[in-house]
């Protein structure tokens, strides 16, 4: 058993009484915000969905003391471009972080929630996985209108619970004897919620109005928990589950004591009647844990527990299982107990409904609408509910526009699109595109309207992030995955007929991603543990994505081998892959050699049947095993003689 960072709390605290069932108007002081986001906590996971796996007494009592959502959705389905949805109150069509790279950053002066509290006095603290630019680069929170963020900027730093350290205001806090991935003596969470208990005491107790933003890691990452958290103890002895799928339950219930512990401190300051704290998770649930007999997963994320409907897909794709999130709200005399809503809304609503709470403003070219009369009923609002025309989602090649209870959705580049009526369709079996055309002409139509291209912030200091991501490892460089060979022998790739690296030069590229130093060169270096990427950083290129190798003279050509990223990513690992030759650089006829590509770390060779002759080779990426935008390759390697 490794040596553990002493627990915060080894009880559950109880939560107030029930406030009053009619909520009188806002009070004119400005009330505190306390946001609490699960890093991929399933709809159906917690205990008051009837989940009877994991143990969330205090998450439970808040949906018994406030409003629960049921048709509350993520900004997108994957961590990053959610969580700057949530922090800049808008969609994805018009966001500057729509890839999940993991540093991709805001641009410089975007406005944030944090942000547009600033000038009335608010205090500002984040406490957890930030997302929305790595250090080194225009979207650090602390450019974004926090006066702290305590934790991870990039998200593969933030897969380790036990890095060698975290980041505070782009600066380094070490973590005792931490060696990274699930080896050390200090956890991380630990002392990340600490800072902001911390936070909200201080600040509460000079009565200075705070926004605490806790996008908190658990339970996603590497499934680890102290073995002397009191969590832990509930289901150590739970020997059906796996242990990844005992750490993942203790992990949540974990959090759920977390949540607790901040009600019960705004208790004791006697700030709960003064503050909104809305739980929720970050996107869709992940169906882990599966398995033949359980093909949704041990703990049913995206299953509901007790009648068995289902949300189609998870995390990563924009049906609604990468969509609908756990939502409360809980603000004793506001809120009035007990209360369940369908009211459909997403995370660009969160900054329109901080602005009216508070009297802030907001940016004119958000995409959100308030839901404080949701929350405190027409008569305290002074108005009714306004609703969308519609919600907008891309991801990648993924595309979903959602009005009222029509969705229509094109799953894939250059695949039809679907329509689905999830009023009676939850579980979007049944494709209505053909029998209801008209209705899906209107929604493609809202999907041209609500996209425009890409702009991201930029990266003074690439390094600097990039140490980050090392860090989940400990500092050192992601283990291999294959033996390194001898440099010149296009390590990582079967050697055998292969023409000589040396005399391989690319000439021409469509797409390299210079933020992060995954240039083309390096899909021909003989160094797997380096990757070409197509560009992600500054706008997203898109399919075909192309090189143009010069083989050095005429060669007659047998195969090509290609091998993907090695690293432990996904992202770009090419799907459809076509080779074409010629003796001119500038015009290349029909496709010599092409396959559909299957999801593995090993080598694939592509046969060139008839052999084809020529000095220069096209290779052209036309799809991405997750069906993503981008092309990397590890390795590229030409059989011939």
């Amino acid at each position: 058993m490794r040596s553990l960072f002493a627990s915060l709390a080894t009880c559950f605290p109880l939560l107030a009484a029930s406030a009053a069932a009619s909520p009188p108007a806002v009070s004119p002081s400005n009330p505190n915000i306390v946001y609490i986001m699960a890093d991929e906590l399933g709809y159906f996971e917690p205990g008051y969905m009837g989940n009877p796996n994991i143990r969330t007494p205090n998450l439970d009592r808040m949906a018994a003391e406030g409003m629960q959502f049921t048709q509350a959705l993520s900004g997108s389905s994957v961590c990053a471009p959610t969580r700057c949805c949530l922090m800049t109150g808008k969609h994805s069509g018009h966001t500057s972080v729509r890839s999940n790279g993991g540093g991709t950053p805001l641009r410089e002066g975007e406005p944030t929630v944090a942000s547009i509290l600033k000038p009335l006095g608010y205090a500002t603290g984040g406490f957890g996985k930030w997302g929305c630019g790595g250090r080194g680069s225009t979207g650090v929170p602390e450019k974004h209108g926090f006066d702290v963020f305590l934790g991870y900027y990039d998200q593969v730093h933030a897969h380790s619970y036990y890095p060698p350290y975290i980041v505070r205001n782009s600066e380094e806090v070490p973590l005792g004897n931490n060696k990274g991935l699930s080896e050390g003596d200090t956890y991380s969470h630990y002392v990340i919620m600490e800072e902001g208990l911390k936070f909200i005491r201080e600040n509460g107790k000079r009565k200075k109005p705070f926004f605490a933003y806790f996008p908190v890691t658990p339970p996603h990452g590497l499934f680890d928990i102290p073995d002397d958290d009191p969590a832990w103890a509930l289901y150590k002895d739970r020997e059906e589950w796996p242990e990844p799928a005992r750490r993942y339950a203790a992990m949540v219930t974990m959090l759920d004591r977390n949540v607790g512990e901040i009600i019960a401190l705004l208790q004791e300051l006697g700030l709960e009647d003064n503050t909104l704290v809305i739980f929720c998770g970050d996107n869709g649930g992940n169906n882990y844990f599966s398995s033949k007999d359980r093909p949704r997963g041990i703990h049913g994320a995206n299953k509901h527990p007790r009648t068995g409907v289902e949300f189609r897909g998870g995390k990563g794709n924009l049906y609604e299982g990468g969509l609908r999130i756990p939502f409360l709200a809980r603000w004793p005399g506001k809120i009035a107990p007990g209360q369940t809503s369908d009211h459909l809304c997403y995370f660009p609503d969160i900054m329109a409904t901080v602005a009216e709470l508070t009297g802030a403003r907001a940016p004119a070219d958000t995409d959100g609408i308030s839901i404080v009369p949701t929350l405190l009923g027409k008569k305290a609002a002074g108005r009714k509910q306004e609703q969308h025309k519609y919600l907008y989602w891309e991801i990648g090649s993924q595309v979903a526009v959602r009005m009222k209870h029509w969705k229509a959705i094109q799953p894939k580049q250059n695949a039809p699109w679907e329509l689905y009526d999830l009023a009676t369709d939850v579980s979007e079996t049944k494709d209505l595109a053909r029998e209801k055309a008209d209705i899906l002409a209107k929604l493609q139509g809202f999907a041209a309207e609500a996209h425009e291209p890409v702009v991201t912030g930029t990266f003074h200091d690439s390094e600097i992030h990039e140490r980050d991501r090392r860090a989940k490892f400990g500092g050192k460089a992601p283990p291999p995955r294959k033996p390194k060979g001898k440099k010149g022998t296009s390590a990582g790739l079967p050697p055998e007929g292969l023409i000589p690296r040396k005399d391989l030069k690319v000439i021409r590229f469509s797409s390299e991603n210079t933020g992060n130093r995954k240039y083309a060169r390096h899909a021909i270096d003989g160094d797997p543990d380096t990757i070409w990427h197509s560009k992600f950083s500054g706008g997203v290129d898109k399919h075909p994505h192309e090189l143009v190798i010069d083989l050095g003279k005429a060669r007659t050509i047998t195969a090509f081998r290609y091998l993907p990223r090695q690293d432990g990513g996904w992202n770009g690992t090419i799907k459809g892959i076509e080779f074409a030759v010629s003796n001119d650089p500038a015009a290349f006829g029909a496709p010599a050699a092409k396959a559909t590509l299957k999801k593995t770390r090993a080598a694939s060779e592509i046969k060139c049947s008839p052999p084809a002759t020529g000095r220069y080779l096209l290779l052209r990426a036309t799809s991405e095993i997750n069906d993503g935008p981008w092309a990397s390759a590890a390795e590229i390697g030409v059989v011939g003689n």
